[in-house]
């Protein structure tokens, strides 16, 4: 999902989660196998041509790195598959093809029939930001069908975890920067927050300032290309979800004649630009809290009080309002405010299966608890229980700042308060706000939306999901109009949550697994649930 900074990549980690050269491991199957000497076989100067016959150093990965979420190594798959991981060159700036090189994460886990094994299916989880290095393996169960023909693949997009990640505030600083108010109400607080902001990007610019102007989605779509040819895949086999389905739409632009078999699930709207986007996201959430407490409210057991949806949501209103004047305990010595307890139902409302422990951290909160909704407020900002932030916040301003070229001043934001208001009473304010998230920025924005026009690519399945709060329903149409005539193939998914496929719903599993797995392209306009 291209989420605004207020709601980034972390709705993964809502329902979940030194580079060094690895040891060889070839399998002799020519997909990028490895060779005995490090992470690659190319050298600091070598060109795109030179890069793309580089050989891979695969060996069992290692825990995730602090910029990745940390934890333990990936568990092997089901009959004792283990996850790979190695490194792949890539030119810094692709102007530049003979100057510095930077080193993507990649792992993967090999096909189970390998006699009809089609080829690599390479993951984007969105964002931008998401470490796919370590989210594919937190995930891999619920793609093992796709893997009986594909090896799985993911990465770290370039300024995402191990991939030359971004870094910004450390953090203490950033406990600090989340225990801000995200929604001033008067002048000093105005002020207050303008200068949180400029401070976060002053962070940004001393510890990664050499690597911001490249982060952005043109790159990281060269960078696929290049990884195609080095796993050695004449098409790029692909699956992007949120942010993923924008990164994948601009590769089709760039490389329509090496689109393979794609889907994209959780789409993005090409056509609209930062503010448009930012609004039609608080028109989600507000959708998905709608959502919520009509199913809260004709529960006898809902733990929260009114009779009606509307007093469900009043209640919750009043609530971030009494936050703001006085916020409560929460988790150690950290309280849980007004903006970080709006962080945490954002985050709960991701998935219908995480509304339970909404409905639970409301009513704790309302008791004077705050830690279950400061929890979720963490699994949103990539906080882990040790303290230690992951480096997606980063990565995702990074990267969304060098896309978009819009950039707010304090009397815009203003003057396009009211309409996020009327879009959502709750999140309106909370993602107005968020429009400042470039101001300042050190870089110049590349677009002001991406061109995913596609003429001559094969059928992409684009799958929209109505309930959706973060890539609303609509924007699945617009990719479809915008990739053009016979590329696009639009899957509807009557549900909720963020995504399709992962909802388990049959219908929607069948139609991907189908197209990915035998090419059978599904008829423009089904509809699943």
């Amino acid at each position: 999902m291209r989420t605004s900074p207020a709601l980034r990549a972390a709705a993964l980690a809502a329902t979940a989660t030194v580079l060094l050269p690895l040891a060889a491991c070839s399998d002799g199957d020519g997909d990028g196998s490895s060779t005995p000497t490090g992470a690659s076989t190319a050298s600091p100067s070598s060109t795109p041509e030179d890069l793309a016959s580089q050989q891979l150093a695969w060996s069992p990965c290692p825990p995730p790195n602090p910029a990745q979420g940390g934890g333990e190594s990936p568990s092997p798959l089901p009959g004792g598959v283990v996850w790979e991981c190695s490194f792949m060159d890539v030119p810094l700036d692709y102007a530049e093809p003979d100057g510095r090189t930077i080193e993507l994460a990649l792992v993967r886990a090999k096909a189970k029939d390998r006699k009809r094994r089609i080829g690599s299916l390479v993951f984007n989880f969105g964002g931008p930001g998401a470490s796919g290095v370590a989210t594919l393996p937190a995930f891999g169960t619920e793609y093992d069908k796709l893997r009986t023909r594909y090896d799985l693949v993911s990465f770290d997009p370039r300024g995402v975890g191990r991939s030359e990640g971004v870094q910004c505030a450390d953090d203490a600083q950033l406990d600090a920067f989340y225990q801000e108010d995200s929604t001033p109400d008067d002048a000093a607080e105005e002020k207050q927050f303008v200068q949180g902001q400029q401070d976060f990007i002053a962070d940004c610019e001393k510890n990664s300032g050499s690597e911001l102007p490249f982060v952005g989605t043109t790159n990281a779509a060269r960078d696929m290309d290049l990884m195609r040819a080095v796993l050695g895949d004449d098409q790029l086999h692909y699956f992007g979800i949120s942010y993923g389905t924008e990164l994948g739409g601009v590769y089709a632009h760039l490389f329509p004649d090496k689109v393979g078999r794609a889907v994209f699930d959780a789409v993005v709207d090409p056509t609209k630009d930062a503010e448009q986007s930012s609004l039609g996201q608080a028109q989600g959430f507000q959708l998905a809290l709608d959502n919520f407490t009509k199913d809260c409210a004709e529960r006898d057991d809902c733990a929260l009080p009114g009779a009606t949806p509307q007093e469900v949501e009043q209640g919750i209103a009043d609530l971030l309002g009494e936050l703001e004047e006085e916020p409560i305990d929460g988790l150690g010595d950290r309280a849980l405010t007004q903006t970080l307890a709006t962080t945490g139902i954002a985050s709960a409302l991701y998935s219908q299966e995480t509304w339970p422990l909404l409905e639970q951290g409301l009513d704790e909160a309302g008791g004077g608890n705050g830690g279950l909704l400061l929890a979720l407020a963490d699994s949103l900002n990539g906080r882990s229980e040790d303290g230690s932030y992951d480096n997606s916040n980063a990565a995702n301003i990074s990267i969304n700042c060098a896309d978009s070229e819009q950039r707010f001043s304090l009397e815009q934001t203003k003057a396009a308060l009211p309409a996020f208001r009327k879009a959502s009473p709750l999140f309106g304010d909370y993602l107005g706000w968020g429009l400042m998230s470039c101001t300042g920025w050190p870089v110049a924005g590349a677009w002001k939306t991406p061109d995913v026009s596609a003429p001559g690519s094969a059928p992409i399945l684009v799958i929209g999901n109505t309930g959706d709060p973060a890539t609303p329903y609509a924007g699945a149409k617009a990719m479809v109009e915008q990739l053009g005539k016979g590329v696009g193939v639009e899957l509807t998914y009557k549900g909720e949550g963020h995504g399709a496929y992962n909802s388990k719903d049959a219908c929607v599993q069948r139609t991907v697994d189908g197209y990915l797995l035998n090419g059978t392209v599904p008829k423009s306009g089904t509809v699943c649930g």
